[in-house]
């Protein structure tokens, strides 16, 4: 009668003991998937606030050479190659902005990177050189300030 408890309580033992691996295994696993979900989520967060707001700098410039490109003649091969460069870049800015939108929870994040967009676009509007380095300024800042909201998101 002995050997028949022995040999039951070996079984149960043995089949806690697979359960409660399986179990914790289980967990382990789900723990492993999230991490790597999260990271690769990271990674691509990083990527595409980085190109949004190398975009956005690029964009910057062009604006600004656009403007003084029409300041020099409105008619002129310059002005509507920088004009052209302007929008080619603006809407490099624009796709990248809704590779943010895509990626990111935060509702912040995405109100300063439209207001980056605007502040950018907004450049080529100025009425004079103080106004144009006043928007220019402006535009800076508010990729900055973009880059600083959405850095929490990838650390």
């Amino acid at each position: 009668m002995a050997a028949i408890w022995t040999t039951a309580v070996a079984v149960l033992g043995t089949l806690l003991g697979s359960t409660v691996t399986h179990v914790f295994q289980r967990l382990a696993s789900r723990r492993g998937e999230l991490f790597a979900r999260s990271e690769a989520l990271r990674q691509e967060r990083i990527a595409v606030y980085g190109a949004f707001a190398a975009a956005l700098e690029g964009y910057r410039h062009g604006q600004a050479d656009r403007w003084y490109r029409r300041l020099e003649d409105l008619e002129g091969a310059a002005f509507l190659s920088a004009r052209d460069e302007a929008h080619r870049l603006r809407t490099a800015a624009r796709q990248a902005l809704y590779q943010v939108k895509l990626l990111t929870d935060d509702p912040e994040v995405v109100l300063a990177a439209e207001r980056a967009y605007r502040r950018t676009w907004d450049v080529s509007n100025a009425r004079d050189q103080a106004d144009r380095d006043t928007r220019d300024t402006r535009a800076r800042e508010a990729i900055e300030d973009f880059v600083s909201r959405a850095a929490p998101l990838v650390r």
